[in-house]
């Protein structure tokens, strides 16, 4: 139970987990009877960010409030802003309300007057993250329910003073209250948040190759997410790049972050994230990526992004396809069907690249590698991208990395600035490689690069340690062929579907003949043949096809050029059957343990 005054600790561990008991707490002391359990999250994540604005803000209200007391009638609300900010310490929110959470509780009887003003008194940036929060509904259920004052007791008693746990522990927090609010509303696999060890990866790769330009002095880059959720990859993203990449460098970059986000509740925390940490919120946007881009016209130096998977575009499909029409549009290389938009994320976010030079991760299920006939829109996309030279290598996950999808996932990192060695190639790295060792007399197999979670979290049963995102980013950086690493020329995933027509014979086995005297086909004999571009087509149905259809022939004008990545079968590895006597002598063992064990059951 939430008793007593003493705050409640924020306990993290390996630097890599958070506990967020008290949402439990919370739920089972004040919301259990008036909100289901799908409705918790509403309810305390607003609450959370209101909760840690209010410690942000408790050294500095004092100032703020003499400073809007003495200018409030002197100047106009525009140039008031900047003054407030100031006597915040720079902070970029501010309260002006004679009150704070603590002291709400002072005057039960007012509470809901007394709370309606404390929000006002936030600048206009929070009361529109509030606002997309949905924040005015959540409040009158609390009030009609008599539960307001309980709630603000109950979030009151949380510790989220920075001394308490830092922005970086802050994440963690938002990313635990949304998985557990997810699993709570039975979210679908697509729609889910990307784990911190996966980004970690992502990093890794997409600035292997960094370094130099982002140590220069006077460097500025630019980090885009198009699906941004709750903003964990451009924050870990920007992170990465000032701790890790530019730790020992005397110039750190400027680094600016920018995102867009459909999901309102997500983009409401990804836009409180970029005021806590002190980023320009108005480069967090709301709204629906593909039909209304609200970064046209820029480009970006790092692009990241996991969309979702399998989520469908057909409400929207009239203005993709129309864009799709136009040579300067971003979906001109094709479309995929319409129960699938990752290949359209994809081509949005190589629009977006820099001409200078961009480099782009984006993570995705197995469907955009393989899914699509030639001829299809998904075929054509891939082809579009490999032969633009933009693929630079994937990167296939370990399974269960994720925490609301078991399914098999896939990293693709992108660039318009190939090294010189890469050119004209593709890398493809087997994260998901087993091995098989003995354990306690028995043969098992095992993930080489990733561990088992010490506890599951949702479908996240696997976890990558820095151990093992060193091992994969030596196996780019090394750029050579071995058990885990292949490296294809572009034109090696491409190939021509040729269609294989027979003659139609009548009953008496007679060839058929149009009014021209053209052989006629029988379209059920028909066949698609898949050849390499590499291949002499000509030779390829001399040698291959002929012999077994003497008769049959290429009917040209039919030929599509196709274009896939078929993963399992560039690193499948053949596995013989095993002695009839080993498995001989196993039953038998295993018959003797059946009867000793029958034998004592007796006994």
């Amino acid at each position: 139970m939430m008793t007593g005054t003493q705050d409640i600790k924020i306990k993290m561990s390996d630097n890599t987990k958070v506990e967020v008991g008290f949402i439990w707490q919370i739920t089972d002391d004040v919301l259990r009877d008036a909100f289901k359990k799908n409705e918790i999250g509403d309810v305390v994540l607003p609450f959370v960010v209101i909760r840690r604005l209010d410690c942000i803000l408790d050294p500095v209200n004092d100032k703020v409030r003499e400073a809007y007391k003495k200018f409030q009638d002197k100047v106009s609300e525009e140039k008031l802003v900047p003054i407030l900010r100031k006597a915040a310490g720079g902070l970029k929110f501010f309260n002006t309300s004679q009150h704070t959470l603590q002291s709400l509780k002072d005057e039960p009887k007012y509470i809901e007057i007394n709370f309606n003003n404390y929000l006002q008194g936030f600048n206009p940036e929070v009361r529109d993250i509030l606002e997309s929060f949905q924040f005015d509904k959540v409040v009158a259920r609390l009030v009609k329910n008599r539960l307001l004052f309980e709630m603000i007791d109950a979030i009151c008693k949380i510790d989220l003073h920075t001394d308490a746990i830092d922005n970086h522990g802050m994440g963690y927090v938002f990313e635990e209250l949304i998985r557990i609010s997810n699993e709570q509303s039975n979210e679908t696999a697509g729609e889910h948040f990307t784990p911190r060890d996966v980004i970690e990866l992502m990093n890794a790769f997409i600035f292997s190759t960094e370094k130099d330009d982002l140590c220069k002095s006077g460097i500025i880059r630019t980090i885009y997410d198009p699906a941004c959720g709750t903003g964990g990859m451009v924050n870990l993203a920007k992170k990465y790049i000032i701790d890790r990449i530019c730790k020992d460098s005397p110039s750190k970059p400027t680094i600016v972050t920018h995102g867009q986000e459909l999901n309102e509740q997500s983009f409401a925390i990804a836009k409180s994230e970029a005021l806590i940490t002190g980023e320009d919120s108005n480069n967090i946007k709301h709204g629906n990526t593909f039909t209304n881009d609200l970064f046209q016209g820029k480009n970006f130096h790092y692009i990241m992004a996991n969309p979702p998977y399998g989520v469908t575009w057909k409400k929207d499909a009239v203005l993709i396809k129309n864009e799709a029409l136009n040579p300067s549009g971003r979906f001109y290389a094709g479309t995929p069907r319409t129960s699938d938009g990752q290949l359209l994320f994809l081509q949005h976010m190589i629009s977006k690249m820099e001409r200078e030079g961009s480099r782009v991760g984006v993570v995705t299920n197995g469907s955009p590698l393989f899914t699509g006939d030639a001829g299809s829109g998904e075929s054509d996309i891939r082809r579009w991208i490999i032969e633009q030279d933009l693929l630079e290598c994937i990167v296939s996950l370990p399974k269960d990395m994720f925490y609301n999808t078991g399914i098999n996932t896939y990293l693709w990192f992108l660039t318009n600035k190939k090294q010189a060695h890469r050119r004209g190639t593709v890398q493809l790295i087997n994260g998901n490689a087993t091995e098989t060792v003995e354990l306690n007399g028995k043969e098992e197999t095992r993930t080489l690069f990733c561990r088992s979670n010490r506890k599951s979290l949702g479908n996240k049963r696997n976890e990558l340690t820095q151990e093992h995102v060193n091992s994969l980013v030596e196996l780019y950086e090394n750029f050579e062929e071995n058990e885990y690493s292949k490296i294809f020329k572009n034109e090696d995933f491409g190939y021509y579907q040729l269609t294989v027509e027979q003659p139609k014979k009548n009953k008496k086995g007679e060839i058929q003949k149009d009014s021209k005297g053209n052989t006629k086909a029988d379209s059920k004999k028909r066949d698609k043949e898949n050849v390499p571009l590499n291949a002499d087509v000509e030779q390829y149905f001399e040698t291959e096809i002929k012999p077994h259809v003497p008769d049959a022939w290429i009917d040209y004008d039919k030929t599509r050029i196709g274009y896939d990545i078929n993963f399992t079968k560039y690193f499948y590895e053949y596995k013989g059957l095993r002695p009839a006597a080993e498995i001989k002598a196993e039953i038998v063992d295993l018959e003797k343990d059946i009867a000793g064990l029958l034998n004592d059951l007796l006994v």
